[in-house]
């Protein structure tokens, strides 16, 4: 479980990489072209906002499970040492239902939007959606995960850090 887990989330680092790149190819060639030879690529605001959108979405779950967020955990930790693993629980309880908020707007404003098109791509609006539905999910797993078993986590997150 731990290798599919582990493979989902390189595959996910591949993603948000192979987007990058094509994001900066097609702003870069877009500006080539439009200050050099007056012309553009009518697509490449669209596509890129739409893949800048994913790269975040999918990088705020990338930033979760590494624990890259900003955590304030000296105040607890200093006066309340024994609390901690309970605080630690309840915070993600609180990360639980915000995703589960992220999770179901994102899903009815995918569902609303999937049939506009876009004039410029053709691609379905609720493209742009669907990122939240899919870091949502990613990021509630994480959240289950870490309330159950904070330390299993912890020790699979260091063996991946050290390979």
């Amino acid at each position: 479980m731990q290798k599919l887990a582990r493979q989902v989330w390189r595959m996910i680092d591949v993603i948000m990489g192979v987007l990058l790149m094509a994001m900066i190819v097609l702003v870069f060639a877009n500006v080539v072209l439009r200050y050099g030879f007056a012309s553009g690529i009518r697509q490449s605001v669209e596509l890129s906002r739409l893949w800048f959108v994913w790269i975040v979405m999918l990088g705020a779950a990338v930033a979760l499970r590494r624990g890259e967020h900003l955590a304030l955990t000296e105040f607890s930790e200093a006066f309340f040492p024994r609390a901690v693993p309970i605080l630690q629980r309840l915070c993600w309880v609180v990360v639980l239902v915000a995703v589960g908020m992220l999770f179901l707007g994102a899903w009815r404003q995918t569902v609303s939007n999937w049939n506009n098109i876009s004039q410029l791509t053709g691609l379905p609006t609720g493209l742009m959606y669907l990122s939240g539905v899919v870091s949502g999910v990613l990021m509630a797993g994480i959240a289950v995960i870490r309330l159950i078993n904070p330390m299993g986590v912890l020790a699979v997150l260091e063996e991946d850090a050290r390979q």
